[in-house]
């Protein structure tokens, strides 16, 4: 029963205890401490509640602490009262969630950074304290969010967590290289990034020689992040999204140059940064990339810039069908003669309209080519499954044909050009619509399947499949 009620958050546990004589003692033993429901009551009945199970708690070691609190200065110090009770029983998975302004950030207190027992540490809006040494010998998981971080608390974070195997920053922003030299640490994750508005530097450098997996995803704004050493990567997953200077100018309200070409140099300086990419993960086995990336390439593909062949077997391909870009695709799959399995990952949600004409009209000449005698000229050797999955988004009857146009004439190409193809699924989730009142994606993706199946294919042994 215990295990059970360790499960529930920490209010309805104790409620849960109320509800039988022989329960009413059970919630002094859970295990799990669940305070994360600060923002539904008043401050100080929140203050009150977990004084109250605190003293209760007769646990001899808590498994997991998840607390959220305010911002308010008054109450600061029971807050560190809460995590130094959270240490004393040797909590192994603790959560810190603050909210509240970018002017009132709780600071971790001193003693938290020597606590031996931890494995899993996420913080939320929280600052470190500069003056302390980190001594995390036993965690293995850092998750970071929305934090302002510099180089020398990486350092402090890294040098002292030798165990850490996964290290994850979301909308964080401060820092500028971030150098892993242990041999554990085999996966990160950067999800957003948020640029301060002081600094000039809009760069990252991630050496990491012995990491496994990379996934940098969400908008990163105009960050360019440079991989120097990732020489021991087995899956990338780059689905992250660049702003055109021009964009980031009008959303900040600043005035906006019209010359087409006024961003030229900016979009330069990224292709530079893409192909590097390729050359450093030319020997990854999972790759993902997303729709930038795809038009990133349309460019590097016109400006008959060569691509690197790429070893990968697994290739997933996170695509938005509004901006959903043939040239790009087809110039990588191209460079991926060694592809297995193909994943296409279809979004429909709403976009915003950039300013950016500059890469509007590279992607306007992508679309012109004609892929049809482009694709003819090679074929994809390896190729034995492809899957073409629908992610929830908006209604398709009435903005996104020529993306749906461009899917069919993709999926045309790989049954052509695939020589060993054995599936070709199409996987809808039967979902119906707000806007028109129908099933109008897996309509779609059904009539997909069904106009695939008269369309040429190159190996007589594949069959192509639909999922609902």
């Amino acid at each position: 029963m215990i295990q059970i009620l360790s499960l529930l958050p920490t209010k309805e546990a104790f409620r849960s205890c109320i509800l039988s004589k022989r329960w009413q003692y059970l919630c002094t033993s859970v295990y799990n401490l669940n305070f994360t429901d600060a923002d539904n009551m008043p401050q100080e009945a929140f203050i009150s509640y977990v004084d109250s199970a605190l003293a209760r708690c007769t646990s001899s070691k808590i498994k997991i602490f998840q607390l959220t609190f305010g911002w308010q200065h008054v109450y600061w110090s029971q807050y560190s009262q809460w995590l130094a009770f959270a240490v004393e029983k040797e909590t192994e998975h603790v959560e810190l969630k603050s909210f509240g302004d970018d002017y009132d950030i709780f600071t971790l207190p001193q003693f938290i950074y020597t606590c031996s027992s931890l494995i899993t540490l996420k913080l939320i809006r929280c600052a470190l304290d500069k003056e302390v040494i980190i001594a995390w010998k036993s965690l293995k998981s850092l998750v970071l969010i929305d934090m302002v971080l510099d180089g020398d608390d990486i350092v402090n974070l890294l040098s002292g967590s030798p165990a850490l195997e996964t290290l994850e920053f979301n909308v964080c922003m401060g820092f500028r290289r971030l150098e892993i030299s242990s041999s554990n640490l085999k996966r990160l994750n950067i999800k957003s990034w948020r640029l301060l508005d002081v600094e000039d530097d809009h760069s990252l450098e991630i050496f990491a020689p012995y990491l496994q997996h990379l996934e940098i995803s969400g908008s990163i704004s105009d960050l360019k992040c440079r991989l120097l050493n990732v020489s021991s990567l087995v899956n990338a997953k780059l689905t992250f999204n660049n702003d055109c200077e021009k964009d980031i100018q009008d959303w900040n309200g600043y005035h906006v140059d019209d010359a087409v070409d006024s961003c030229r140099d900016y979009h330069q300086s990224f292709i530079i940064v893409v192909q590097d990419y390729l050359q450093k993960l030319s020997n990854v086995t999972n790759l993902t990339i997303g729709t930038w990336l795809t038009e990133v390439l349309c460019m590097l593909q016109l400006e008959e810039v060569p691509i690197p062949e790429l070893k990968c077997k697994y290739l997933t391909l996170k695509l938005h069908l509004k901006k959903l870009n043939l040239c790009g695709v087809a110039s990588l799959l191209r460079a991926s003669p060694h592809v297995e399995t193909l994943n296409i990952d279809v979004a429909t949600m709403s976009l915003h309209d950039s300013f950016c004409h500059f890469k509007l009209r590279y992607l306007a000449k992508g679309d012109n080519v004609d892929l049809r005698i482009w694709t003819s000229s090679f074929v994809f050797p390896s190729l034995k499954n492809v899957k073409i999955v629908n992610s929830l988004g908006v209604c398709l009857k009435d903005h996104f044909k020529p993306g749906c146009d461009k899917l069919f004439e993709l999926s045309k190409i790989l049954l052509k050009n695939a020589t060993v193809l054995e599936k070709f699924f199409i996987v809808s989730k039967k979902r119906k619509c707000r806007r028109c009142s129908t099933d109008c994606v897996s309509q779609y993706f059904l009539q997909l399947a069904e106009k695939l199946l008269g369309c040429p294919r190159s190996s007589t042994n594949s069959v192509i499949l639909f999922q609902e």
